[in-house]
């Protein structure tokens, strides 16, 4: 028995000790790709702010260059952030961040051959690289920009279409909200007059049995001394101010 309790107590250690080796490497590794990510952005920002001053302040092949390795970067950038950013809402993006993924490729080997060409002494040969090079660009560029621009698109109408039927739902709502004079208020409004239908008072009796009670109401020759004493009234009956009225019968 305690050699059974010995051991389960073990095992339970040793899975202690490899849960929490492995949540420390799991926390090691997340570290590690927040670092690098941290150190990639802060590179790719030291290198675009060096390719626009050589683009603005150097004339000649070398400001070519960094024009266009500019170019080819800022296009990509911005065309992977906005498919990365609608994929999650569009499952039809997918397609189009494949297509772009294949499409780096190229833009990553053309930035590679670029950058090569701006450490070659050779500026003359370099000259004449440039049209083929700057027609690479533009057509990387160029899909890399249709891509963007139809994500935007395709997103902008979905949420007009969206909007448009949220504006349709909303007009019929409040068309119904503005009919606010029904039958019920017609029906209320009826019941409000002194007789009902079926020649009923607003007391509920007809009007010849009004006439039979107010006939009645009449003392008849030598019984007037008949009548009782007038008495104080109930104490018990005697309405207060906080008391709900009586309601008048409602007519049927």
């Amino acid at each position: 028995m305690e050699a059974a309790i010995i051991t389960i107590m073990a095992l339970l250690f040793l899975s202690f000790v490899a849960l929490g080796v492995y949540v420390t490497v799991k926390a090691v590794k997340a570290a590690k790709r927040g670092v690098d990510r941290t150190i990639d952005q802060a590179r790719r920002t030291v290198e675009d702010t060096t390719l626009r001053a050589k683009s603005f302040g150097q004339a000649g092949v070398a400001g070519e260059l960094a024009r266009l390795r500019l170019s080819l970067r800022t296009s990509m950038r911005a065309t992977q952030e906005a498919l990365q950013a609608g994929v999650g809402e569009d499952a039809s993006l997918k397609e189009s961040l494949d297509l772009f993924h294949r499409l780096s490729a190229h833009g990553l080997e053309l930035d590679d051959d670029l950058r090569r060409l701006e450490r070659e002494p050779d500026r003359a040969w370099v000259s004449g690289q440039l049209p083929d090079l700057t027609a690479r660009t533009e057509r990387i560029t160029g899909s890399a920009d249709a891509l963007r621009r139809a994500a935007r698109d395709r997103a902008l109408k979905f949420a007009e279409d969206d909007l448009s039927a949220l504006s349709d739902q909303i007009d019929v709502e409040a068309g119904a909200l503005r009919h606010w004079t029904g039958p019920e208020t017609t029906s209320a409004g009826t019941g409000a007059t002194g007789t009902a239908p079926g020649g009923r008072t607003g007391w509920g009796q007809s009007s010849e049995q009004h006439e039979q009670h107010g006939q009645a109401g009449q003392a008849a020759p030598g019984h007037e001394d008949e009548r009782p004493a007038i008495t104080a009234p109930d104490p018990r009956r005697t309405p207060y101010s906080w008391e709900k009225s009586a309601r008048p019968e409602t007519t049927t």
